[in-house]
């Protein structure tokens, strides 16, 4: 079987989500070691964060899965300053509790940045990849993470203990089906951003 293409580039008013690549391991590996974007990610991630972790990432784990074409990777890029990363995006189709996880440099937080990325990448998974339903887990304590979900339109289907880079934790699962998406679509013609 054929590698799977990696994903186009997508576009919002503000931002720009580029697949993600090799190149982009030395600025993943600049922002992402620091405790306030990895503490509410999942225990998998090594912590203290590796000095080559970005680029083993890209290179051992998401390249692959994009190039098997069960996952989906993109940096995140405001149009202002398209040469400067300030987050990621994926979408994954091989974690059937887990289709969607994204992180933001501390700096960028609160502009609504993350609620715009997570717009288009919810947008491909339905319209492009025609999923049936998006489910992203995340601990209870991480608000802001929350507030993205319930602006989208997701719900809380279950709640369950994880393991997290800072520990076990109380975590929620959210859901929200491509018919329920779709009928927002339908009735709300722009987007709604709300600060992350």
């Amino acid at each position: 079987m054929p590698d799977a293409a990696p994903p186009p580039e997508l576009t919002t008013a503000r931002l720009l989500l580029r697949p993600l690549g090799l190149a982009d391991a030395d600025a993943i590996q600049r922002i992402f070691a620091q405790w306030d974007v990895v503490r509410f990610l999942a225990d998998q991630v090594p912590w203290p964060y590796p000095d080559d972790g970005a680029r083993q990432y890209i290179e051992q784990a998401a390249l692959p899965a994009v190039r098997r074409g069960t996952q989906w990777h993109w940096s995140i890029r405001t149009r202002a300053q398209p040469d400067q990363l300030i987050g990621v995006i994926s979408l994954m189709d091989d974690d059937p509790s887990n289709n969607r996880g994204f992180w933001l440099d501390p700096a960028q937080q609160g502009l609504g940045y993350m609620t715009e990325a997570c717009a288009a990448a919810t947008a491909y998974w339905f319209g492009v990849l025609e999923k049936p339903v998006l489910r992203a887990p995340k601990a209870i304590a991480n608000t802001a993470s929350r507030r993205i979900s319930e602006s989208s339109g997701m719900r809380c289907v279950a709640t369950e203990e994880r393991g997290l880079v800072s520990g076990r934790h109380a975590c929620e699962i959210w859901e929200i089906t491509r018919d329920e998406w779709m009928a927002r679509q339908a009735g709300s013609p722009t987007a709604e951003f709300v600060p992350d």
